[in-house]
């Protein structure tokens, strides 16, 4: 996983509940924070991988993903980004919000941030 962008944790747990951070479409391995080529579906692919990832750390899996929420810089990018979820969650699918943003870290075009239902054993 690529380190954070700024002075954040990428999860957190607060009993049952695994909280990540806001996920940028970053390809891992780069030396320099890289997005992921194309424009905000492209970029949302990759933050659902590097999303899934930080999870794994966490403990969690994507099937305990019960709140998301999307940040778009451009809403004419919602239903293509729609097909990008319904490629990554199956049924039921976590509730989610989509929300229009001026501007996004590192020139991202979507960010994704997603909360977790993972009870401890």
């Amino acid at each position: 996983m690529s380190a954070p962008v700024g002075p954040y944790s990428p999860w957190r747990r607060a009993g049952d509940l695994v909280v990540i951070s806001g996920q940028l479409g970053l390809l891992p391995g780069a030396d320099t924070p890289t997005m992921a080529e194309g424009g905000a579906p492209d970029q949302l692919r990759q933050a659902l991988i590097n999303a899934r990832r930080v999870l794994g750390e966490a403990g969690a899996t994507f099937d305990q993903v019960v709140k998301a929420t999307l940040f778009l810089v451009d809403m004419d990018d919602f239903a293509r980004c729609n097909e990008v979820w319904v490629e990554a969650f199956e049924a039921p699918r976590p509730t989610r919000s989509a929300i229009a943003v001026a501007q996004l870290p590192l020139g991202a075009r979507a960010e994704v941030e997603l909360w977790a239902y993972s009870p401890l054993s």
